[in-house]
């Protein structure tokens, strides 16, 4: 690839990172009383700001979860709510703050790791193959689906985790196990979902080598140690956050101690009873659409031998059967870039391209309208400044 053609396509990634944001903010920062039919309010780009779960975010940035200091802002929540948001996030803005105010670094900071994220995307594409398209399928990514779109366009973590979880698949297709498993610990450090990617990439190592195990136990556990060993980062990540809150909040465990947080229920397909507290609606056809594509994937990627993929995508995507909340749509989102793998031909076919064509205002009118209707009631902005 030559020099040219690799910065155009940087400069265009860059592009697809700010621009969709940028024009999902644009009727909130201009007041434009409705756009399409859709009321908006008038707050500007406090609206953005405010959509959940930004402002909490900010709360943990200024106390790193002291409990003394958790006292002052409004939020009518117990102290330890804030254990369920784990550091990374917080940290990068509190890093930023002084440069922006802890507001604007919130969003400075999801911008920069949806670049990241879209950047991994589009390295990934081009390691499995894909090189000709991976262009076309990182400027998709960029604003497909709605859900990425907006939690792009708002302070959230997911953009963080998700370019965590990528980095560590392209180190390990490079072979380079010590960089998978800090990127594993970055995307630990993030959300607490990074648990199901020890559990995935542990078993990507593990799995062409159970034969060997029996027949070799100990070359085999000779082979397996150097590259799994690096992935320990990950669950020692786990107890460095539980250290941390220990010191915080008194209580190692004060995760599991945060609320109604773990929307985990058994048995599984739990969101499709609307008497749940994070479902309460009985309109829910379209999630079975949603585990279509997750169970279509699974086996796409297994017949493209994309195996660590796979991996991933089945734990993932198996952890979400058992969520009970109506945003399954965002649960399953760190699975959407292997879905792209997955569904690759159908992605960069002419009819995608035209049928994609048709769903940018739908797409952009689904942002406006969940972020209008996803704001954190916020009485007094002066604590979160």
């Amino acid at each position: 690839m030559r020099l040219n053609e690799r910065v155009l396509h940087i400069l265009a990634i860059a592009a697809a990172t700010l621009i969709p944001p940028i024009l999902v903010w644009a009727p909130f920062f201009i007041r434009m009383p409705s756009f399409w039919g859709i009321k908006l309010p008038q707050e500007g780009m406090a609206t953005i700001i405010a959509n959940f779960d930004g402002p909490y975010y900010i709360v943990a940035a200024k106390t790193l979860y002291n409990t003394a200091a958790l006292g002052q802002f409004e939020f009518p929540l117990p102290k330890e709510y804030y254990a369920a948001h784990f550091p990374a996030f917080p940290l990068l803005i509190r890093a930023f703050s002084p440069l922006f105010g802890y507001p604007w670094a919130m969003m400075i900071v999801t911008l920069l790791s949806s670049f990241v994220a879209l950047m991994l995307f589009y390295l990934l594409i081009r390691q499995v193959g894909l090189k000709t398209h991976a262009l076309w399928l990182t400027l998709v990514f960029a604003v497909f689906p709605a859900r990425w779109l907006i939690v792009r366009s708002v302070g959230s973590p997911e953009p963080l985790f998700i370019a965590a979880v990528l980095a560590s698949f392209y180190f390990l297709l490079r072979g380079n196990y010590w960089a998978t498993g800090i990127a594993g610990a970055v995307a630990m450090f993030t959300k607490s979902p990074g648990i199901l990617l020890f559990a995935a990439l542990t078993a990507a190592l593990a799995a062409p080598h159970i034969h060997n195990l029996f027949i070799q136990p100990t070359s085999t556990l000779r082979k397996l140690l150097p590259q799994g060993l690096p992935l320990l980062f990950i669950p020692a990540t786990v107890l460095l956050v539980f250290a941390w809150y220990a010191r915080a909040y008194g209580d190692f465990f004060a995760y599991f101690h945060s609320g109604d947080n773990i929307h985990l229920l058994f048995p599984p397909f739990q969101v499709f009873n609307a008497a749940q507290t994070w479902v309460g609606t009985f309109w829910l056809e379209e999630i079975n659409w949603l585990y279509l594509f997750g169970f279509l994937g699974v086996f796409a990627l297994i017949k493209k031998r994309q195996f660590p993929f796979a991996w991933f995508v089945g734990t993932f995507f198996a952890s979400t059967l058992f969520v009970s909340h109506r945003d399954i749509a965002r649960y399953i989102l760190p699975i959407v870039p292997f879905l792209f793998i997955a569904f690759s031909d159908v992605l960069t076919s002419r009819p995608f391209r035209w049928a994609l064509a048709l769903l940018l205002l739908p797409i952009y009118l689904s942002a406006l309208n969940f972020i209008i209707g996803n704001v954190t009631p916020i009485a007094d902005w002066r604590p979160l400044l």
